[in-house]
């Protein structure tokens, strides 16, 4: 059946700034990152006894969250032009199938490679769905309030992995890994379900139309924010796999170090809010750089707790998954306002995927790598100032991107 988009409005986004539709689909957007994200980002709790039953090392693991990652990046570009075209309910739906799916098929499973294919393209639908189009619905609901009405839908992304990661940890505890898939399936889908009843399209936003992706691309800008998303997420996702592991090798009980991945989600909360409004008064694209330098410093007390003692190692990963959450955060939240503010706002879902295929191909190869490393030295150290290296790479590859890099009307740089 073929799928008839959603009739849109014709009132602007500026007349539409506080209705009660736009701040509903706000709490839907909440809702389904918190969702999709608390499920993905608990991998970190699924790693040891997947790879204890399947009998993998680090690096082969460590693909089932890296192929996961790489579909919801590289389906982003997917999503996000279906829901300019059809609006956000049944892109929502198809997160929700795809998410019971994949988690209840991952379930039953036989061999590790299987789990590839049904975690990571059951689960990296749902995320693509459920954030990328999002975002976007978001964005065109709001015009001055824009980044405020952002910040409180992506701090979706930081509660669900707070949630996420320790409700596995008891979870899988409890039940084990595989009943504990079925148990996110029914709930995970049956919220998103949720989400896409209430979902609204955004009205139409005013002004030019969209630049030609092709003419995009060229851009010094465009350059600029896929190369540092490309080496944020080579970075970022390696302690998304590896640090639960990591901290129990350092002495913190199982429960605790999945818990450090829900403390960067808390960060995240905290860094998406402070950093929003420090945005106002700096400027967004000056404030987005802030947050990618914030980030590659997080690595160095990571990179410390390498050879930290059993009684100092927790305190210096609190300090790691805090600042390192705070520039997750400020990333995440600020990066669609700064495409708008770059681009225009029409087609804001598709450019928005585009840039975050980039995450994609970060996400594919950093945790392998990191994986492969650690199998190969026994240790962490190398595979966290591999990370760090990155992690300052993409601060670097932003310093040249200004607000007057580019303009709507010209777009040349």
């Amino acid at each position: 059946m073929a799928v008839t988009p959603e009739r849109p409005t014709t009132t602007s986004p500026a007349s539409t700034v506080d209705s009660a539709p736009g701040w509903i689909t706000v709490g839907a957007a909440f809702v389904s990152m918190a969702v999709v994200f608390g499920v993905a980002y608990s991998f970190g709790a699924f790693f040891a006894p997947m790879a204890a039953e399947f009998g993998a090392g680090s690096g082969a693991t460590s693909i089932v969250f890296s192929f996961t990652a790489f579909c919801w990046f590289l389906l982003g570009s997917v999503s996000g032009r279906a829901v300019d075209r059809f609006g956000p309910r049944p892109v929502l739906l198809v997160g929700a199938v795809a998410l019971a799916a994949g988690l209840i098929a991952t379930s039953w499973v036989t061999q590790l490679w299987m789990g590839y294919l049904t975690y990571g393209l059951g689960v990296g639908i749902a995320v693509a769905c459920g954030y990328v189009p999002m975002v976007a619905v978001v964005g065109g609901w709001f015009d001055r309030r824009r980044g405020i009405a952002l910040a409180v839908a992506v701090a979706g992304i930081g509660v669900g992995t707070l949630a996420g990661a320790p409700l596995a940890a008891v979870l899988i505890d409890a039940y084990g890994w595989r009943r504990t898939n079925v148990i996110f399936a029914v709930a995970g889908a049956a919220l998103l379900l949720g989400c896409a009843l209430v979902a609204r399209r955004p009205p139409e936003a005013e002004g030019a139309a969209p630049l030609p992706l092709r003419s995009v691309v060229r851009t010094r800008a465009f350059r600029s924010l896929y190369v540092s998303t490309l080496l944020a997420s080579l970075a970022l996702f390696v302690p998304f796999v590896f640090l639960p592991t990591f901290a129990v090798e350092a002495g913190v009980p199982p429960v605790l170090a999945a818990t450090l991945v829900g403390v960067i989600g808390v960060a995240s909360v905290l860094g998406r809010l402070a950093i929003g409004g420090l945005a106002d008064r700096i400027g967004r694209i000056r404030t987005y750089q802030i947050s990618f330098a914030i980030l590659a410093v997080s690595f160095v007390a990571w990179l410390f707790t390498s050879s930290a003692t059993a009684e100092t190692a927790l305190p210096l990963l609190l300090v790691f998954t805090v600042v390192l959450g705070i520039g997750y955060g400020g990333w995440i939240a600020l990066q669609p306002t700064v495409v708008a503010e770059l681009f225009g706002l029409r087609g804001l879902g598709g450019l928005v995927g585009l840039i975050y295929t980039a995450g994609g191909i970060g996400a594919l190869i950093g945790p392998p790598l990191a994986g492969l490393v650690i199998d190969a030295t026994g240790g962490y150290r190398w595979s966290i100032a591999g990370a760090m290296v990155c992690a300052t790479g993409a601060f670097l590859a932003l310093l040249p991107l200004s607000r007057g890099d580019f303009t709507r009307s010209g777009g040349r740089c």
